[in-house]
């Protein structure tokens, strides 16, 4: 077994969102032998299979004794002893996919809904919805019910073709080619070659299409045997000319779009790579007593929100992750050292009665106990922080080889969480990170945080789990911990919404504002007359439009303003033509005043709204010329982002 480091400590603070990059540490000619024997301790403390997996089965063994886990999955075993029905999972897939009018389509309304989507998917993600419906008929003749449609009679109808030749199989090898001519493979050979530890992230293209693409190639080893990986290199993300877009930029009916088209591109990742995505169900629990743990994260969120509207993650947590951050990041061996559990207790039960009300004296409690009810607090959730349904997929991400490949499944997964699930992810992530960053003082190593915090994500007592397992446990517990450093290391990259996902999002929004036209048979023939006539695609806007821009910033400014669009125009550029024109001239003083006389101006951000998006907040390095190629129908907005209108 390769004996390397396994976690790089610290990320670099200067680095870009889209360039994550590891801890450099400096070397002298003349720190020689003092250097070498740090490094030899420091690869003996980083190495799995010594202290840092003794903390992770601690962790395990305070669950199990916690809340009684042996007996509840126990209980849960019985439960579930019976098989569920065949072709229940599918049936679901497709539902969540947007997809599940296949299964009792008959008239031409369900045909353009199901083309409507379908137009957007590469070929392999097609491949991937047929293997669902191919297993939901198998289920059905079974049972001797009548098979649903077949995903290829909806791509071959003329309804499908009239959307556009350049989806489906002809996108998809397009994209395929693109990548496959694309500089990446000579990258890959130059940094093997010169010994660089550094991976080119690439997010035009469909993942499940790089994924086949690496493996016709052989880029990807076929044996099942994997490497013990050393320190985790950076990622690198080519600049995209349309910016970075966030989760939290996008619409709620959007962000439900993505959703549907990553689930699609996720499960054909998973086929194309052999992983077990089958999802666990639930049994139903008795609703805790408790106001604050052991409560639904949507309830818990619901009764926050009276408290304080603005609010997306639960207040509790914020007020443990708040504390933490002011006292207890720098203490030796946070989230490892074990808090009383007295004292624990005693802190549950006045947060409990005192919590809303402000009645908790922070000054008089100890950081480890306060990492411990953050623990708690986590595991005791009613249904894992991952998702009983995609809690097993992120456990197998483990088994893929490439690093890129198990971003690209862990990208998608993090798309796949409900909002209050992802939010309350990220804020704990947010601070795991910070307690690494602090490794030379608290001698918590990335390693070491991501062992102790993986059996609180990955070992829940509704979900079955392989980590009690008898001679596989050392590998699960490895599993689970590479899972969680990966998450801690490259949050960054994991909270965006990949480019391809984006197009398929706007090629949806621009066939459903198109779906009209089909209703009324009689046009049917024209269309498809005329959609021959004008197959190729009309050639970009290259000349240099003038931009009407709305402004609508609250109460404090309502206008218009004209803006030139160039080659080299950027979102950061127009934003900082409004504050000079509204905010800062003499005569339009807009800012708020605050008490000591200074003033303040609104944190504001283009949106883009309507055409082919609901809503987008535009990345401020984003081109704005390609912007309004990419949708010449959609308006651009400045207004204030909501965080800044609820505090103005």
């Amino acid at each position: 077994m390769n004996r390397e480091p396994w976690a790089s400590s610290t990320q670099d603070p200067t680095a870009s969102e889209h360039t994550l990059h590891p801890r450099e540490e400096s070397s002298s000619p003349s720190a020689t032998e003092q250097q070498q024997q740090q490094q030899q301790h420091q690869e003996q403390q980083e190495l799995p299979d010594k202290l840092c997996l003794d903390s992770f089965w601690s962790e395990v063994e305070t669950i199990r004794q916690g809340s009684g886990y042996e007996a509840e999955l126990e209980e849960r075993a019985r439960r579930d002893s019976r098989q569920s029905e065949e072709g229940e999972q599918e049936e679901q897939w497709l539902a969540d996919a947007g997809l599940s009018n296949l299964l009792v389509s008959e008239g031409a309304a369900e045909d353009v809904e199901n083309a409507v989507l379908l137009s957007t998917l590469t070929r392999t993600q097609a491949e991937a919805v047929q293997r669902r419906l191919d297993s939901y008929t198998l289920s059905l003749r079974k049972r001797n019910k009548p098979p649903p449609r077949d995903v290829r009679d909806i791509f071959n109808s003329p309804i499908t073709q009239t959307f556009g030749s350049q989806h489906g199989e002809g996108r998809a090898q397009d994209n395929m080619a693109s990548v496959a001519k694309s500089p990446l493979s000579v990258v890959r050979t130059e940094q093997q070659q010169s010994g660089l530890k550094e991976e080119i992230f690439i997010t035009d293209v469909a993942y499940c299409d790089q994924a086949a693409i690496f493996l016709k190639q052989a880029k990807l080893p076929q044996s099942n045997s994997r490497k013990e990986e050393g320190t985790l290199p950076r990622v690198v993300c080519p600049q995209c000319r349309l910016g970075v877009t966030r989760v939290q930029d996008l619409s709620p009916g959007d962000l439900k779009k993505v959703r549907q088209l990553a689930l699609i591109d996720m499960t054909a990742l998973s086929d194309l790579l052999e992983l077990e995505v089958k999802r666990q169900k639930m049994s139903k629990r008795k609703m805790a007593e408790s106001a604050l743990f052991g409560v639904p994260l949507a309830t818990l969120l619901e009764n926050d929100q009276r408290v304080k509207p603005s609010t997306t993650t639960p207040l509790l947590l914020q007020a443990l992750l708040s504390f933490l951050e002011k006292k207890g990041v720098e203490s030796e061996g946070i989230l490892r050292v074990p808090g009383s559990q007295s004292r624990i207790k005693l802190l549950q039960q006045t947060l409990e009665t005192t919590f809303y009300s402000g009645g908790v004296d922070w000054d008089e409690v100890s950081p480890n106990d306060a990492a411990a009810l953050l623990k708690k607090f986590i595991r005791e959730l009613p249904s894992p922080l991952l998702t009983a349904e995609h809690l097993n997929t992120f456990s197998a991400v483990r088994d893929i080889t490439e690093l890129k490949q198990k971003l690209h499944m862990l990208n998608l997964l993090i798309l796949l969480l409900p909002e209050p699930n992802r939010n309350t992810l990220k804020a704990l992530l947010e601070f795991l990170s910070k307690v690494v960053s602090r490794e030379r003082r608290n001698r918590m190593t990335l390693w070491a945080v991501a062992t102790i915090m993986a059996p609180n994500l990955f070992l829940h007592k509704a979900v079955p789990s392989r980590l009690t397992d008898g001679g596989a446990e050392k590998g699960h517990a490895e599993k689970a911990a590479d899972i969680m450093r990966l998450l801690i290391r490259y949050q960054d990259l994991l909270w965006t919404i990949p480019n391809f996902l984006m197009s398929q999002v706007r090629k949806l929004n621009e066939n459903s504002n198109r779906r009209y036209q089909f209703y009324d048979r009689r046009i049917k023939n024209l269309l498809r007359k005329i959609h021959t006539d004008t197959r190729d695609k009309p050639e970009k806007n290259t000349s240099e439009p003038c931009r009407t821009v709305k402004v609508q910033v609250g109460d404090l400014v309502s206008s218009t303003m004209e803006v030139q669009v160039t080659v080299t125009s950027r979102a950061s550029d127009l934003l900082a033509q409004f504050h000079r024109q509204f905010l800062r001239s003499p005569d339009k003083s807009k800012g708020k005043l605050r008490r000591n006389g200074s003033t303040v101006y609104p944190d504001c951000a283009i949106y883009e709204v309507g055409g082919n998006i609901g809503e987008h907040c535009v990345d401020p390095n984003t081109h704005l010329l390609d912007l309004y190629n990419s949708n010449p129908a959609g308006e651009w907005v400045i207004k204030m982002r909501p965080n800044a209108s609820r505090g103005l």
